[in-house]
């Protein structure tokens, strides 16, 4: 027997086996199937959405700050631009 007819049958063998071993697998989940009997399907349940209700809120009025605490916010800008380096 020649190298390549043995690599045919080998190919061959190969192919009829993965067809029965296939045929085999149907055939054991069909009777599976059978043995189980019909099937009965769940109904689905719908969850009900929850909608969120919007709370009113009231609106907080702006209140102007005082000549001290605006000197205050002043300054504060003025100490922290003193400590970085323009660019020149």
């Amino acid at each position: 027997m020649s190298h390549a007819s043995m690599l045919k049958a080998r190919r061959q063998h190969q192919k009829t086996r993965k067809l029965l071993d296939v045929a085999a697998k149907q055939a054991k989940k069909a009777a599976k199937l059978a043995l189980a009997g019909p099937v009965v399907k769940k109904e689905k349940v719908k969850k009900e959405r929850v909608k969120k209700e919007k709370v009113p809120t009231e609106k907080v009025k702006k209140v102007k700050l005082t000549k001290e605490e605006l000197g205050r916010q002043e300054s504060k800008k003025n100490t922290a631009g003193a400590g970085k380096k323009t660019a020149a």
